[in-house]
């Protein structure tokens, strides 16, 4: 599967972590509902290394379509009220 990080490129993920990326997203769902900006940085920031380190980059010659595309390693806690709500980012 095909992650995008937004303004930092693809990534080549096996999808046997896809099951690790939706817990993260699943409790970044609650933890931005709460408002809790120091645990909401520390799942963000696990989230984004998890796709970093697992994944392969993609070049950005390929054209690839990605299946999963997660905001930038800077968003803050309020533009992720408005990604990180219902099923949050990744659906399942």
């Amino acid at each position: 599967m095909i992650v995008r990080i937004s303004t930092e490129g693809q990534y080549r993920l096996k999808s046997s972590y896809l099951d690790k990326l939706n817990e993260i997203d699943n409790k970044l769902v609650s933890i931005v509902a709460k408002g809790d900006e120091k645990e909401f940085r520390k799942l963000f920031t696990r989230m984004i290394a998890l796709v970093k380190e697992k994944g392969t980059p993609v070049e950005p010659a390929d054209l690839a379509s990605s299946d999963v595309v997660l905001p930038p390693p800077d968003t803050s806690l309020a533009e992720a009220k408005e990604l990180f709500a219902g099923e949050g980012l990744i659906p399942g």
